[in-house]
């Protein structure tokens, strides 16, 4: 386990999300001014948070983008890439990035993985948020999707690049192969609500 992965992982995408939102403001996407509403950039499809994702296709098989203990649907546009050299976060290694900037929005479906055991989903899933440093606010609820039961968690998060909180989410699964964490961070709470129809998507159709 690499002690201290969730501040090395949120400075390195930070720095990332902060040149593509300059971008998108370049290109004149417009900032949301309610919080809870945010306006979609105008490159995006009309999604925001409450609304339902089409589906882009799905990952995880053999021979997908990413090949994963589960199988789940991308929201349209979104595309995926394996990672080559994984870090680690709890009992979990990031595998997967499921990337939200072709469909108009700065954030990513982050797909981590862990070997068999005898954890169960809310172990996994707590494991994983203690090392994820400057959390705080965790809620836990827990879901049933695709003959699997699974553990969510809503939090907010504060890093030194960040001027307040932000909402982010994450949800876990265990399996004969092995356990899975799949998270959902974002640019800022506005994005990251904007992109929940994704997480969603990903968890109603998330199968072993």
């Amino acid at each position: 386990m690499l002690v201290g992965a969730g501040n090395r992982r949120h400075g390195l995408v930070r720095a990332t999300l902060l040149v593509a939102a300059l971008a998108a403001l370049a290109g004149c996407a417009e900032a949301a001014d309610d919080g809870s509403k945010p306006d979609a950039p105008a490159s995006a499809s009309a999604t925001a948070a409450g609304t339902t994702a089409r589906s882009g296709g799905s990952i995880g098989a053999a021979g997908s983008a990413c090949e994963l203990p589960v199988t789940f649907d991308m929201a349209e546009d979104w595309t995926a890439e394996a990672v080559d050299e994984p870090p680690s976060q709890g009992p979990v290694a990031l595998v997967c990035e499921v990337d939200a900037k072709p469909a108009g929005h700065i954030g990513f479906l982050r797909v981590w993985t862990g070997d068999p055991g005898n954890d169960d989903a809310r172990a996994v899933l707590e494991a994983f948020m203690a090392d994820e440093n400057n959390a705080s606010k965790a809620r836990y609820s827990t879901f049933t999707t695709g003959g699997l039961a699974g553990v969510e968690v809503e939090y907010a998060y504060q890093s030194e690049f960040d001027d307040a909180p932000k909402t982010e989410r994450a949800m876990a699964v265990t399996t004969s192969r092995g356990s899975v964490v799949v998270h959902l961070g974002g640019l800022d709470t506005e994005e990251h609500e904007a992109m929940l129809p994704a997480f969603e998507l990903a968890k109603r159709t998330l199968k072993a």
